[in-house]
């Protein structure tokens, strides 16, 4: 299989899940940077989890993502936010 081929058939749902210290507003950071790529969020569409000890949060958005293209371009804006620690 080449790089340009996908295992995913699009469109399809698809979760992102970001990871960064908690913060009041993590969660809005996370919805704010995916909702520049992804027109309709749904409600009940994220969750976020603290971690054991408190210190980071785990926030998931899921979307209907629409192409690979798409994905690519939610998991920069991620990695390119100093509050984002990781994003899967």
């Amino acid at each position: 299989m080449s790089e340009t081929e996908s295992l995913l058939e699009f469109p399809c749902q698809f979760a992102i899940k970001a990871m960064g210290l908690t913060s009041t507003d993590f969660d809005a950071v996370v919805v704010e940077i995916v909702r520049r790529h992804v027109c309709d969020i749904r409600e009940g569409a994220v969750t976020s989890r603290p971690s054991k000890a408190g210190k980071y949060t785990s926030v998931t958005v899921m979307i209907e993502a629409k192409s690979r293209e798409q994905l690519d371009a939610i998991y920069q804006g991620l990695t390119d936010h100093p509050d984002v620690l990781m994003a899967l």
